[in-house]
C-alpha cells in the first residue's frame, strides 16, 4: 500500500524468554479503520504500545506517518492521538479543564486551543457538559470526553484500545458513528476490540493469536480465504430446540469439519458427502423444528476457523 500511514515489518517484542509479539507485518492505509482482535494475552496491547512509541521493539521495524517508532518515539507521540480502555482523564477537573490541560501538553496556542475546543465539542457533542466534572459523567460521555482529548491537537492517526468496553449498546453505536465521521475526514484509526460486530464495521482487520498475526486484510478478503471454507465443504446455520446438545453431537460426526455456537444457533462446516438433512438427523434427532440454511462465513467464523487450523498445525 503506497498510501500506508502505519507500517509494520516483522515487528517483534520479547520480555526475557517470552515473546509477546512475533514477526508481525502489515500496513494500514490512510483513512482506514483497522481493527485488531485476539484473545487476552495474545499481544494486542504490546503491539499498540510499540506503535505509539511507548515500548521499543526487540526486532523488526514500525513506522507511523513515516516516523520510525524506535528511532524517534517522541515525534510519533506528538503526531498521534491515543484513547485507552480505562478512563484515564482527571475526574476532579471539568470537561473543559481536561481539554485545556491536554491542549497545553501539545503546545497549542491560546487561539488554537479555543478553536480546537469548539471543534471537538461540536464533533463529540460534549459542549453542554463543559463545566461538569469529568468524574460525574456517564460511561458513554466519559468516552466521548476521552475521544475529544485525544483529538485536541488534530492528529492524523488515532489509536483506540478497546474504546467501547464497559459502555452500553447505544453509547457504543454513537461512538462508532463518531469514528466513521473521523474516517470520512481522513483520520486513520487503529482500534483494538473484542466485539465481532465492531470488527465487521472496520475497513481492515487483523487477528493476533499466540503473539502472531494469523490473518490480516479487508473483511471480505478474509471471508474467502481457502482455510475458512475449504474445498469440498459448505457452511450452514442450524436452528434447533437444543443447540447445546446438537453441538455436542456434531463433534462426533465425521462429516462435520467444524461446529460452533453462534448466538442461539450453530454454524456448521459440513463435508459435501453428507446432506444437510442427514446432518440434522445426526445432531438433532427427532427435532421436527430443526433446520439448516446455507450461510456465508462471518468474521467470527473466520477467526474461529483460522485459530483451529493454527492449533491443528501445532499438534
Amino acid at each position: 500500500m503506497n498510501d500506508a500511514v502505519i507500517r509494520c515489518h516483522r515487528l517483534t517484542r520479547r520480555f526475557g524468554d517470552v515473546t509477546a509479539v512475533r514477526d508481525v507485518t502489515f500496513d494500514v492505509p490512510r483513512a482506514a479503520i483497522f481493527g485488531l482482535l485476539g484473545p487476552n494475552g495474545a499481544g494486542k496491547s504490546t503491539l499498540i504500545r510499540m506503535l505509539c512509541g511507548v515500548l521499543r521493539p526487540s526486532a523488526g521495524s514500525g513506522s507511523v506517518l513515516g516516523v520510525d517508532v524506535a528511532r524517534d518515539p517522541e515525534a510519533v507521540k506528538r503526531r498521534i492521538g491515543y484513547m485507552s480502555q480505562k478512563f484515564s482523564l482527571y475526574a476532579d477537573l471539568s470537561v473543559v479543564e481536561n481539554l485545556r490541560f491536554y491542549g497545553r501538553i501539545y503546545g497549542l496556542s491560546p487561539a488554537r486551543q479555543r478553536q480546537r475546543e469548539a471543534d471537538v465539542a461540536e464533533l463529540t457533542g460534549i459542549g453542554p457538559f463543559a463545566n461538569r466534572l469529568a468524574g460525574q459523567l456517564s460511561g458513554g460521555w466519559k468516552q466521548r470526553l476521552a475521544l475529544a482529548c485525544a483529538l485536541i491537537h488534530e492528529p492524523d492517526v488515532l489509536f483506540l484500545d478497546e474504546p467501547t468496553a464497559g459502555i452500553d449498546p447505544v453509547a457504543r453505536r454513537d461512538l462508532w458513528d463518531l469514528l466513521f465521521e473521523l474516517s470520512h475526514r481522513g483520520v486513520t484509526m487503529f482500534v483494538t476490540t473484542h466485539y465481532m460486530d465492531e470488527a465487521e464495521r472496520c475497513t481492515h482487520v487483523g487477528y493476533i493469536q499466540l503473539a502472531r498475526l494469523i490473518a490480516v486484510g479487508r473483511p471480505d478478503e478474509l471471508k474467502i480465504l481457502p482455510d475458512v471454507t475449504p474445498a469440498g465443504t459448505r457452511r450452514f446455520e442450524v436452528s434447533c430446540a437444543a443447540p447445546t446438545d446438537a453441538l455436542a453431537r456434531a463433534h462426533g460426526v465425521a462429516a462435520v469439519r467444524d461446529a460452533t455456537m453462534f448466538g442461539t444457533t450453530l454454524h456448521v462446516l459440513l463435508a459435501d458427502d453428507m446432506s444437510p438433512d442427514a446432518m440434522l438427523e445426526a445432531i438433532a434427532p427427532a427435532d421436527a423444528t430443526a433446520s439448516a440454511r446455507p450461510v456465508e462465513p462471518t468474521l467470527e467464523d473466520v477467526f474461529v476457523r483460522l485459530s483451529r487450523v493454527l492449533e491443528e498445525a501445532r499438534t
